[in-house]
C-alpha cells in the first residue's frame, strides 16, 4: 500500500500555503503539480513537479497519480471527476468535497455555464475566496487526512 499524500493542482490554487501547514503537521508528503516553475518550501515532505506546456499535462499527471490514499486539491471539475473514479478524496479550494454524490450535478452545471458564457452571455468569474473558504478548506483537508489514516 502507498502512503498517504497530496496532490495539489497549482496553478491558480489559492490555498497552498493551507496545504503545506496541515502536511507538516501530519507529516504527509505533498506533490505540488504545475507546468511552470513555482515557489515551493525547501522540505522533505514538498515535491514540485514541473509538467510540460501542453494543454491539461498537469490534470493528466494528476489523475494518473490518483488513487485511494491521495487526496486531490483542484479546483478543476472535471480532474476531480477522473480522480474520483481513482479512488482518491477530492476537495475543492474552498473546502467543499467533491463526491461520486455531488459530481455529477457539478459537471452538468459546468456544461451549462460554457454554454451561455459560449453563446454571449457575461457571468463573471467565480467568487472571492474567503477567510470562511479556507477555514472550510483547512477542516475539510484535516478530516480528509484523518479519514485515509483510519
Amino acid at each position: 500500500m502507498s502512503e498517504i499524500r497530496i496532490l495539489v493542482d497549482a496553478d491558480a490554487c489559492p490555498v497552498k500555503d493551507e496545504v503545506y501547514r496541515v502536511a507538516f503537521r501530519r507529516g504527509v508528503a505533498v506533490k505540488v503539480v504545475s507546468n511552470m516553475r513555482m515557489r515551493v518550501p525547501d522540505h522533505p515532505l514538498v515535491d514540485r513537479v514541473v509538467v510540460s506546456d501542453k494543454f491539461d499535462a498537469a490534470d493528466d499527471w494528476i489523475a494518473e497519480q490518483a488513487d485511494a490514499n491521495s487526496v486531490v486539491i483542484t479546483a478543476d471539475i472535471l480532474l476531480a471527476d477522473r480522480c474520483l473514479k481513482a479512488g482518491a478524496l477530492v476537495i475543492g479550494n474552498n473546502g467543499k468535497p467533491f463526491t461520486s454524490a455531488s459530481i455529477g450535478s457539478a459537471i452538468a452545471t459546468r456544461a451549462i455555464m460554457a454554454d451561455l458564457r459560449a453563446g454571449g452571455d457575461q457571468l463573471g468569474g467565480p467568487p472571492t475566496f474567503t477567510k470562511a473558504d479556507k477555514s472550510r478548506f483547512l477542516q475539510a483537508l484535516d478530516e480528509a487526512l484523518v479519514r485515509l489514516a483510519r
